[in-house]
């Protein structure tokens, strides 16, 4: 069979003038005439025609699985690809293909068999058979890095073969199990973001994910030295990825993801994960230093929720009672920390940043966000403003988490939510060294374009100069001994202030405000005006 007969297979079904039944009978015989022609041309050391022939093999099964689905009722399509994909497993099985063959076919007739999984159990259970033909599995999953994968019932069946391929692996456990891992987590990320998923084609993707990370996991135990050291490191970026996706894929059911996250939760415990390193994210970089190295491009875009996944497994330990996440610390251990570290409590600020920014995340998981915010913000929070201590450093880590909230406060659905947000708004504002809060309050206000918003944010700004002034009449205008040297005006007021007056009422695109859009912010920059007046002529 030549590559003119495979042509004629699709002519004929296209230059047909009435619609032909498909037959599992009929496509049977044309489908192993195809692959016995593959192979031979395979052997024969034709290496163009060899590929073009398995990708019209390819093709062919490709439109023969399109049009099973659209043109048979449920029964009789069930049937079809069960005779298909049964011959597709008999033919990679029985016949005794030689390694050449088999590098060629490998590349496609597992993904061409998985097409059929889709349509029943049975069908899914003779594509997930016969494991022992481990590198059909794997290359299934490796042969193809661009495909988008966004069929649960196409991916679940490979994921199900790579779970028992990696514990037979034998060499290269770490570069193998590498490369699979971006594979499948570029998959899933594009199934988790689609709109509409159902429950329970998430739930079983991802219980096909947990038996993933449990044979990723028997492999490290096996593994000594820097094998097992940089195979836990990857390890761990999976779970905190996939503690992220399945966050994501089940955002209108969030309870029901808590089983999940309990069972990610244990590997989180066996890579020696702690509570504080996750929401400081200090051990996410020890991890993917260790794993990614040098392949950070290569690696962003399967690993690019892995923050989320650190702030998010503590905040489900914080939201569920059992979910035990960090392997040393408990989380009201770790929020004394934060309390008493100025440095870690912003580098969990930063951590949370990915949670309440984040589009896809449900409501419910940035609600248990603000609120571990601002139980960390509560008390005597100590600020070591000291010269040990470069706070400008942390300049645009303390301005995103202020956009963070900000965003909640403006369109959380929830009153209550909204209000908490407020008052975590204004915790992690006084966070910021006196030194630094006009700036970052003045660019809040100029990229801010909402009336009701740049309104309370001159309120702030109000607050901020009553409180300075109340300071400074009591101690007779000398200098806080708190502040550091790094601060040299020790004051909120200065001069400047009037700029958030005239970004209001002058605004940068010209001419007067716009009313009555803009009649908050205006109302709120000449109270603000009239105080600054009063206060400067007391």
């Amino acid at each position: 069979m030549s590559l003119e007969t495979l042509n004629a297979l699709h002519l004929s079904e296209e230059s047909a003038e009435q619609p032909q039944p498909f037959s599992a009978r009929l496509l049977a015989p044309q489908l192993h005439q195809a692959l016995d022609s593959c192979s031979q041309s395979i052997k024969s050391g034709d290496i163009r025609q060899s590929e073009a022939l398995a990708f019209e093999v390819a093709d062919f099964l490709s439109s023969i699985s399109d049009s099973v689905a659209s043109e048979l009722d449920g029964d009789e399509a069930e049937r079809t690809a069960y005779e298909i994909v049964s011959k597709i497993h008999q033919y990679i099985t029985s016949l005794p293909l030689d390694q050449d063959v088999m590098d060629v076919l490998a590349f496609h007739l597992p993904k061409a068999a998985a097409r059929f999984a889709c349509a029943s159990g049975r069908c899914s259970e003779v594509a997930e058979s016969r494991q022992s033909e481990r590198r059909w599995k794997k290359k299934a999953a490796l042969g193809s890095p661009s495909q988008k994968l966004s069929k649960t019932g196409y991916f679940a069946p490979l994921l199900s073969g790579l779970a028992k391929v990696f514990r037979s692996i034998q060499r290269q456990h770490f570069k193998n199990i590498k490369a699979a891992v971006m594979i499948i987590l570029n998959a899933l990320k594009a199934t988790s973001l689609e709109p509409a998923i159902e429950d329970t084609s998430s739930k079983d993707l991802f219980d096909e994910v947990i038996l993933v990370a449990r044979s990723i996991q028997a492999v490290s135990v096996k593994l000594e030295g820097d094998d097992n050291r940089k195979l836990r490191a990857l390890f761990g970026l999976f779970v905190l990825q996939i503690m992220a996706l399945a966050s994501i894929s089940r955002r209108d059911k969030v309870a029901s993801c808590t089983p999940l996250v309990l069972q990610l939760s244990q590997f989180l415990q066996f890579c020696g994960l702690s509570n504080l390193g996750l929401i400081t994210g200090c051990e996410v970089e020890m991890l993917t230093s260790i794993a990614i190295g040098d392949d950070g491009d290569d690696y962003t875009s399967c690993f690019c929720y892995v923050k989320h996944g650190a702030a998010l497994a503590v905040i489900w330990g914080h939201e569920s009672i059992g979910v035990t996440v960090g392997a040393e610390l408990d989380l009201s251990t770790v929020k004394d920390e934060l309390r008493r570290n100025q440095t870690e409590r912003w580098q969990a600020l930063g951590m949370l940043n990915h949670i309440l920014s984040c589009a896809y995340l449900p409501w419910e998981l940035k609600k248990q966000a603000i609120n571990f915010l601002l139980c960390v913000m509560e008390g005597n929070v100590e600020k070591c403003h000291d010269e040990r201590t470069d706070a400008s450093g942390f300049v645009p880590c303390l301005y995103a988490s202020l956009q963070a909230v900000r965003m909640v406060l403006m369109y959380a659905p929830d009153a209550v939510l909204r209000k908490d947000a407020f008052h975590a708004f204004k915790r992690v504002l006084a966070d910021v060294p006196a030194c630094l809060r006009f700036e970052t309050l003045l660019a809040l206000v100029k990229n801010n374009e909402c009336s009701s918003m740049i309104a309370l944010l001159l309120d702030l700004v109000r607050e901020e100069l009553r409180m300075e002034y109340r300071q400074r009449i009591s101690s007779g205008n000398e200098v806080r001994q708190s502040e550091s040297s790094l601060c040299h005006e020790p004051y909120f007021w200065r001069a400047e202030v009037l700029e958030f007056v005239e970004l209001v009422l002058r605004p940068t695109k010209g001419g007067p405000p716009s009313l009555p859009e803009d009649t908050d912010a205006v109302l709120s920059a000449l109270t603000l005006y009239k105080f600054s007046l009063m206060t400067e002529s007391a």
